[in-house]
């Protein structure tokens, strides 16, 4: 029998931070979230492929398919829709998220959205430049690179004197947290 998700990925930031949710909701409900995994070698760009277009027009990983969904098969993509999606399906206790509509949830989705339109993106730049940029280009080297050190420091100044980004007192694990903590 087919389990419940299948889940197409790679070891990227991206592709991390959804097997820890995976696994942290594993943990948390027993096998009510079970998955399998394809490996998909980005090298070889079969995320390009026909196919997986059909799941992520954007032929990037990862992406899941909720083989549960009815009535047929769902496929979703983008690292931090895919936390939104299983934790609004499969963690029926939040113990990985906070009330719909409440302050602690919003200060959860700003630090997800900090994340994908900072660290992220800034750091997979950065990255490029500094390891796989076909020539040299110091400018490009430093510019993503202080930017990176500059989120970071972000992080730590909403980290000063708490366990994690969201939730009262000195928060909670929550998805803004297994967002982040890839990169």
């Amino acid at each position: 029998m087919s389990k419940a998700l299948l889940f197409y990925t790679a070891p990227t930031p991206n592709g991390h931070k959804v097997s820890v949710m995976l696994e942290e909701l594993k943990a948390a409900y027993g096998s009510v979230l079970d998955y399998e995994v394809e490996k998909i070698d980005i090298s070889t760009n079969r995320q390009k492929e026909p196919w997986f277009i059909a799941l992520n027009p954007n032929g990037r990983i990862p992406v899941i398919v909720d083989r549960t969904h009815k009535p047929d098969p769902f496929p979703v993509f983008e690292s931090a829709a895919i936390l939104l999606y299983l934790v609004r399906k499969y963690d029926t206790e939040g113990r990985f998220t906070f009330p719909a509509g409440s302050d602690d949830e919003s200060v959860m989705l700003q630090w997800i959205f900090f994340a994908h339109g900072g660290v992220g993106p800034m750091q997979g730049q950065a990255h490029h430049f500094r390891n796989y940029a076909p020539e040299d280009i110091p400018y490009g080297k430093k510019r993503y690179t202080d930017e990176v050190g500059r989120l970071y420091n972000v992080l730590n100044i909403r980290l000063e004197g708490r366990d994690y980004l969201a939730g009262p007192g000195k928060g909670k694990l929550s998805i803004a947290d297994i967002n982040v903590v890839p990169w």
